[in-house]
């Protein structure tokens, strides 16, 4: 069962036709419109238009995941479908589970009395998936949680991104085992913090039509991440915190938020192909769930975690789109597009992870995809969704594999096994080491409140922090 016919769920659909054996008789795609459904008609798959909600959840899915023998599995790629409440009814069916990140229901989306901190994926992990974990212990039918590029594949390149530096630092070669050897590993290579550190530069044929969100992904995923708080998994190093920071009181304390909108909080990161950039200080689940693996100790003042947040530059369309919704009265446009492949004339997306503050000073390891090998890896895929789909596809190889592991996150898969399903859809993989730091961005003729001795603090990646 795939719930959400999506870009990510237009173009999994011919990676699980090309990767696993199943029985297309009893293979149903689910999503409340019916733009894409030409691709599973023409499949002979059976496609039900239905927008599920708290209230036709089990009624909809249970016929369809008891349907026959054999082991179901429900792939959830849609948009403000509760995660929560399809893996609890996957798990009391017995059906293999995942997805792309985590979601809460549509009115949580929209409801005015939710506070800003419950609106955080902060909030959202401790809820949907750190309670949950007791129901669903290893021996337990497997949920993995938040397995696409970012969730997901970025964790996999950060534990790789780490041996590669300990072997370049002359240390130990071991692969740790445990999630505490793996925090201590980075504490000793002295990794003060990780960007998960993105450029999109896919060009499209035509210009951005006004009062149209355009991406080259989801536009409803990236409107709805854009309006949600900043947040930024925090660090043993800081000496700082933003002025309009705040602290959660409850759970791993892995993370903090900003009273402001990750669309427009802008941070200073590196990537390979372009060099020093402004991003968008975007919240993703990664940023507070790699902190929180990484973490030696407990509570608000563990003895090391790094700092970890995304810094994205997405492509100029979408970059057209955030600016004017953020400029708009009425708020959220109300027509969406994803650029298609033959939509876009050039380009590519490079994603991975910046780790940074070591004696190295800073290593980039990622992937770098262009559009023209996107399109010859597999249909309906551009540069990004393709990163997004193989990220999903290995999640779903890993469970396959592992059946009883229980509720997941991806920091707890085998990346090597996760990364060696995914890397042929990745383009070039390749690490590189920089001399830049976030001073390097300072303008001078705008002075900011910077720390000059310690050139990685979150001082010094915060735009916009005049002195």
């Amino acid at each position: 069962m795939i719930i959400g016919l999506g870009a990510i769920g237009r173009g999994l659909l011919p990676l699980i036709e090309r990767h696993f054996e199943f029985d297309k008789d009893r293979c149903v795609v689910i999503d409340c419109d019916e733009q894409n459904r030409a691709l599973v008609d023409e499949r002979g798959i059976r496609f039900l238009r239905m927008e599920l909600n708290p209230r036709n959840l089990r009624d909809v899915l249970t016929p369809l995941l008891t349907n026959g023998e054999g082991q179901p599995f429900c792939v959830n790629v849609a948009v403000d479908v509760s995660s929560l409440a399809v893996m609890r009814l996957c798990r009391e069916l017995g059906a293999l589970y995942i997805d792309a990140a985590t979601e809460p229901w549509l009115e949580v989306h929209g409801d005015d009395n939710i506070t800003l901190a419950d609106k955080t994926c902060y909030a959202y992990r401790e809820e949907s998936i750190l309670k949950e974990k007791p129901s669903g212990p290893p021996g337990t039918v497997t949920a993995v949680t938040c397995s696409g590029a970012n969730p997901g594949m970025v964790s996999w390149l950060t534990k790789q991104a780490l041996l590669n530096l300990a072997a370049d630092l002359g240390m130990s070669k071991d692969v740790p085992q445990t999630q505490e050897a793996w925090a201590r590993l980075m504490r000793d290579c002295g990794v003060k913090g990780i960007h998960i550190a993105e450029r999109d530069t896919q060009q499209a044929k035509h210009p951005r039509p006004v009062h149209v969100f355009s991406n080259t992904w989801s536009p409803e995923c990236m409107m709805t991440e854009a309006l949600r708080p900043a947040e930024i998994g925090w660090g043993t190093h800081e000496k700082w915190m933003p002025a309009n920071a705040c602290q959660h009181d409850y759970g791993t304390k892995a993370a903090i938020y900003m009273t402001a909108p990750g669309g427009s909080t802008r941070v200073r990161t590196w990537c390979p192909g372009v060099g020093g950039q402004s991003a968008f200080l975007i919240p993703h689940e990664e940023t507070v769930s790699i902190a929180d693996y990484f973490t030696l100790g407990e509570g608000a003042e563990p003895a090391y975690r790094p700092t970890c947040h995304y810094a994205y530059h997405p492509c100029d369309h979408a970059v057209l789109s955030l600016h004017e919704m953020f400029g708009r009265s009425e708020g959220k446009q109300k027509k969406k597009r994803v650029l298609a492949p033959q939509d876009i004339v050039s380009g590519s997306d490079e994603l991975g992870v910046l780790l940074y503050g070591h004696a190295r000073n800073a290593y980039w390891y990622g992937s770098h995809l262009t559009i023209e090998e996107a399109r010859q890896l597999a249909p309906y895929q551009n540069a990004t969704t393709m990163q997004v789909t193989s990220g999903v596809l290995a999640g779903m190889v890993w469970a396959l594999e592992n059946p009883k592991a229980g509720i997941v996150e991806p920091e707890e898969m085998d990346f090597s096994r996760c990364l060696e399903v995914q890397r042929p859809y990745l383009g070039t993989v390749k690490g590189v080491y920089t001399n830049w730091t976030p001073l390097e961005s300072v303008q001078d003729s705008y002075p900011e409140d910077i720390d000059a001795d310690d050139p990685w603090q979150f001082r010094n990646i915060l735009e916009g922090n005049a002195a």
